[in-house]
């Protein structure tokens, strides 16, 4: 049966399993070091369903970092009709990609 849980890290959730690589919000930790996510709002092994009340006490996610990094350019584009008005601006996100060691 599959194993998976669901996690929230930088307000965000992500559904992970075993061996997964998932990108995630910038965290502060460098390459090659373990990072534990104990905000886990679900998890379900074999075909036992374990749901927290928001969440999971005593249990985590534990994963390496694999990199930080910077995701692709989006464009902010304002325009006012009539008036000459014209702002171009890009950004790009910033990540931290993690593979999913340990549930």
């Amino acid at each position: 049966m599959t194993t998976f849980a669901v996690i929230e890290s930088g307000g965000k959730q992500y559904r992970v399993a075993v061996g997964e690589k998932v990108s995630v919000e910038k965290l502060d930790s460098e390459a090659g070091k373990e990072v534990v996510f104990d905000k886990v709002l679900l998890r379900v092994q074999g075909g036992e369903v374990e749901i927290g009340m928001p969440y999971l006490m005593g249990s985590g996610v534990s994963g390496k970092v694999i990199e930080q990094g910077r995701g692709k350019k989006k464009i902010i584009f304002r325009y006012h009709s009539k008036t000459r008005y014209r702002k171009k601006k890009g950004h790009r996100q910033p990540f931290t990609q993690v593979e999913i060691v340990k549930i």
